[in-house]
């Protein structure tokens, strides 16, 4: 069991191009500036300033994770092992390909071993890079080789550090963004310092650095402030092409890094679908982002060796659909309301009916089940019937995969984050309510477009997709805990947007029939600087306590289990066990694995659930069989799971089994009717006592306080 204990003592500001506004000349005083050459000046100083802040916020952000990933492990004093320990579960799956990649003869040789890979899943060859995202290991690792800094600089330090670095482009990302939005880069100061001071919410790459989505998200931030920009009218056909080419790099660095990237893309592609369908986006930008998506994603599949999944993914299904839709409703945009409502509806149909034929016909021709164990668990999460299905059961126990606990809110509150939030959510959602109305109803009368003229100024093409986005990126994270970053990093940039607009504060005062140009200035930078101050004196003691706290990777009894294993074990032997830990079994000793936690394959699901039966209540010549189908030679027993507390009855692992398994579950409580005792009692408690009929088939070769090795016999 891994622990962190006490370590000891001795061992624009101003004007932003392209942002149409009637204060284009302000400074944050609220003068005019008259003068055409110091306008200029002024513009070139606010947009140094601003950049300034921008890089120093970033690096400075990566400094601090970086701080807290040493204090919290002394990663610079423990051993290899521990450092490799660290990364866990499919963290260290990911790591150990780029370590094989550093340690082969050569380039060609690495890049062989994960075409043709057989360690990795026993009995079984199968090609790494067509199965996982880990081209950016494979990248790090070439550029490790090739750069003449082997001497100053270990591997893992290499890694980690671009893994921090990375975060300095996902906090300036969101800074420009928000700069963007508002016109202001005092908002984007705003953002930054949120995301820093609301890190346990926006951000966890200090204790799961190799994770997928360390490296996916700082493209998806950029690709987001690309679009941004891109949605702003009056571009130039160049500044557009240029822009085009920035969303397109960055949706296809960030596809090629997650495997989850087409369900994120599916979400911003809804955004722009509803935008698109209520006329507040143009048409023709919208179509060259649909394309962007589409060609980033088969860019990626052929990367990936004609990945079937990603073939077969919804968000491929749904662009198409929606080009097909709209080629055959070509005048989706002209008529009355009633009109254009009942022609949305045929729309919404047609897509949605297009999406779903081209999605099952590409399965059905490419068989294609990868995906399946996802939509059985949000079949289940959303209450719709019940389910055995051990795959489904394991993500549904699971706390990240859960609902968004409350406390995150309070935490939010505290440094005014959500307040914000909400305050400028409420008002873009009435406008955009409004501007929705308006458009659908297509009305050309004088007086009620005077009327609605106060509510559009704040609703631009770039701050109506912001708020698409971050309703529907809600959405997810309220129902998936795990979700949450990329809502909460969003939200950053969506409240400091608005409290730097001098679109919003314009809107609230001609409400209150208190507007003034002035008075707009005031309150628009005086609101984000009182924001700042509080934050400041607030969290900036408690960020250094924080950065003073010192403690020390401490779990003994993992580094003796890999330390044995090296030592005692061949190196061609065969490992089966939790899948969580057979990754830092491959990592830490290179052993050949029966299962592990990239969990994207039918074959692989069926696999694990098999070895589980080391969990389950079955008898020790069918647990023998099962082990002995894969190649395994030994079998690592955790106390943890099966003596497991941490989740409830009904979510433990042995009570997972024991229910796909048609046997009722251990302890009190109710049991569904048709579960049935089992015949055997569980393997790993009955393994424990060396029984005859255990001995025959497994003699055990290692234990201590929380792991048991067997070494399986090999019958004739």
């Amino acid at each position: 069991m891994t622990t962190i204990r006490q370590r000891r003592v001795g061992k624009g500001t101003e004007a932003a191009e392209d942002q149409p506004s009637e204060e284009t000349n302000v400074k944050p005083d609220g003068k005019i500036l008259s003068d055409p050459t110091g306008g200029k000046l002024w513009n070139i100083l606010s947009i140094t300033v601003g950049g300034i802040f921008a890089i120093s916020l970033g690096l400075l952000t990566s400094v601090y994770v970086a701080t807290l990933h040493e204090n919290d492990l002394w990663f610079s004093n423990i051993k290899e092992v521990e450092r490799e320990i660290s990364f866990r579960t499919e963290c260290g799956l990911y790591y150990s390909y780029y370590k094989q990649m550093i340690q082969a003869a050569s380039i060609q040789q690495g890049l062989h071993g994960l075409v043709y890979d057989n360690k990795t899943e026993s009995v079984r060859t199968i090609n790494i890079l067509e199965r996982m995202n880990v081209y950016q290991e494979v990248f790090l690792s070439i550029l490790y080789r090739i750069l003449p800094i082997q001497q100053y600089l270990e591997p893992v330090y290499f890694y980690i550090y671009t893994l921090f670095g990375l975060q300095a482009v996902y906090v300036i990302a969101l800074y420009v963004t928000s700069w963007l939005l508002s016109g202001t880069w005092l908002s984007g100061l705003l953002a930054a310092c949120w995301y820093i001071t609301n890190r346990v919410d926006t951000t966890r790459v200090e204790f799961t650095i190799p994770l997928r989505e360390n490296w996916a998200l700082p493209f998806f931030a950029v690709q987001i402030a690309a679009i941004t920009y891109l949605l702003r009218t009056h571009l130039q056909p160049v500044q557009e092409r240029l822009t085009l080419t920035a969303v397109f790099i960055a949706t296809f660095l960030f596809s090629l890094t997650w495997q989850f990237n087409q369900f994120m893309m599916l979400i911003q592609a809804l955004a722009l679908f509803i935008l698109d369908c209520l006329d507040m986006l143009p048409t023709a930008k919208v179509t060259w982002l649909y394309i962007i998506q589409i060609s980033g994603l088969l860019l990626v599949c052929v990367l990936q060796f004609f990945n079937s999944m990603i073939l077969g993914s919804l968000l491929i299904s749904f662009n198409v659909s929606v080009l097909i839709a709209r080629t055959i409703q070509k005048n989706l945009k002209k008529g009355g309301l009633l009109n254009r409502l009942g022609k949305l509806i045929l729309h919404v149909l047609l897509v949605l009916c297009l999406t779903l034929l081209i999605n099952k016909f590409i399965k059905k021709i490419l068989n294609l089940e990868s995906d399946e164990h996802i939509f059985k668990f949000l079949k289940a999460k959303f209450g719709f019937g019940a389910t055995r299905d051990f795959d489904a059961n394991l993500y549904l126990c699971e706390e990240a995969f859960g609902l968004l606990p409350l406390n995150t809110f309070s935490r939010l509150s505290s440094t005014l984050l959500f307040y914000a939030y909400g305050f400028v959510l409420f008002l873009l959602t009435v406008a955009a309510v409004i501007v929705a109305f308006r458009n659908l109803s297509g009305s050309n009368q004088v007086q009620l477009k005077e009327k609605m003229e106060e509510y559009t100024v704040t609703l631009k093409p770039d701050a109506a997709y912001s708020l698409v986005h971050t309703v529907l990126f809600g959405c997810l994270a309220l129902s998936t805990m795990r979700m949450k970053y990329l809502w909460t990093s969003h939200m950053c940039v969506f409240a400091s947007f608005g409290l730097c607009s001098t679109e919003v504060w314009k809107l609230i005062l001609k409400c209150l029939h208190l507007y003034t140009s002035q008075r707009t200035q005031v309150i628009k930078y005086s609101v984000p600087i009182i924001t700042l101050l509080y934050i400041s004196f607030k969290f900036w003691p408690g960020i250094m306590d924080e950065l003073s706290e010192l403690r020390e990777f401490y779990d003994p009894d993992t580094v003796e289990l890999m330390n044995w294993i090296k030592s005692n074990t061949p190196n061609t032997a065969v490992f089966a066990g939790s899948m969580q830990l057979l990754a830092g079994v491959k990592l830490c000793t290179g052993r050949t694995l029966t299962n592990h936690p990239h969990y994207e394959d039918k074959n692989l699901r069926e696999r694990t659930k098999q070895i589980y039966q080391i969990y389950a209540k079955r008898s020790p010549s069918d647990v023998y069989g099962i082990l002995r189908s894969f190649g395994t030679d030994y079998v690592i027993l955790e106390d943890s799971i099966c003596y497991e507390r941490r989740h409830s009855r009904g979510c433990r692992l042995r009570d997972l089994l024991d229910v796909a398994n048609g046997h009722i579950m251990d302890g009190l409580g109710e049991n569904e009717p048709d579960l049935k005792p089992s015949l055997y009692p569980r393997f790993c408690e009955e393994i424990k006592k060396n029984l005859p009929s255990y001995t025959m088939h497994f003699t055990r070769v290692f234990q201590n306080k929380t792991f048991h090795v067997y070494k399986l016999a090999k019958h004739k």
